[in-house]
């Protein structure tokens, strides 16, 4: 009795592990890593970037004393507002093209699997895939720009807490900051920080420099982490429509056959009943 049951045991075990097994290989694991990277790295972008943007408004209003502009002038800081709100557009829509592109590798995946069973390719299948194919490298290219346009701050306050971390050499030089360098203000406005000011110096010794400034690098992490995702998913939706595209062409292929393989078996059945009645 023991033996019987040990045998039972075992052939439960295997059956669970064959199917955690075919559960394990049926997963998309190109798309999903790429959608935990595309999520990390937008996750990244918008959290450190609207942390970032908050931080830049602190400085320019404490330190360099710039005030926003009465009614709905367009001025640096209503320029930060639309950045903020892009960002919220931005962490909404990826996480619903990210969900869009893993339901696709998840259905892609399946229909490769069950090739030879009588899973049929349609047509829709195909076009979806290459739809979603010139969705993700249109956001690779968005994704390239954004990376470009998150490198400019990060050059702009790297040059600044640079000046920060060399104040000594720089005591007998009087260098300045002025915002009209950098298009925050208009050319009639003069908003000057120089190096010998105590203003500067509370700059360089509080946190909000050194803060916004690593924070705007993580941003430009996030954005090439998603650039590196969306490389992912071009590659495996275009890997994905080849197996489609040659899965169809065999399914076709074998309905051509059976469909011959029909019609003789009948053509067979129709000589052998008229041979019969011939005889008869």
């Amino acid at each position: 009795m023991s033996a019987v049951e040990t045998y039972e045991e075992s052939r439960g075990r295997e059956g669970c592990k064959e199917c955690c097994e075919r559960c394990v290989g049926s997963l998309p694991w190109a798309s999903l890593i790429a959608t935990v990277l595309l999520y990390m790295g937008v996750a990244l972008f918008c959290g450190c970037g609207h942390e970032a943007l908050s931080g830049t408004v602190a400085i320019l209003q404490n330190y360099f004393e710039v005030v926003r502009a009465p009614g709905e002038t367009l001025d640096v800081f209503t320029i930060i507002d639309i950045l903020k709100y892009i960002i919220y557009g931005l962490a909404a829509g990826f996480f619903v093209l990210g969900v869009l592109l893993l339901v696709e590798g998840f259905f892609t995946t399946g229909a490769i699997r069950d090739l030879y069973g009588e899973f049929k390719i349609s047509a829709c299948g195909r076009c979806l895939t290459a739809f979603l194919m010139f969705l993700a490298y249109l956001f690779f290219l968005v994704w390239l720009g954004v990376t470009a346009f998150a490198s400019l701050p990060v050059f702009m306050y790297f040059n600044v807490w640079s000046m920060c971390q060399n104040t000594s050499l720089t005591e007998g030089a009087n260098l300045c900051l002025d915002l009209r360098q950098f298009g925050a203000v208009t050319i009639s406005e003069e908003r000057k920080l120089c190096t010998g000011s105590e203003k500067f110096v509370k700059m360089c010794e509080s946190n909000e420099l050194d803060l916004t400034f690593h924070l705007f690098v993580c941003t430009l992490a996030g954005a090439g982490a998603a650039v590196i995702a969306m490389v992912h998913f071009l590659m495996a939706l275009a890997a994905n429509w080849g197996y489609l595209k040659d899965a169809s062409r065999l399914q076709k292929y074998e309905d051509i056959k059976s469909k011959e393989e029909q019609e003789l078996h009948d053509i067979h059945s129709t000589r052998s009943k008229e041979r019969l009645n011939a005889y008869t």
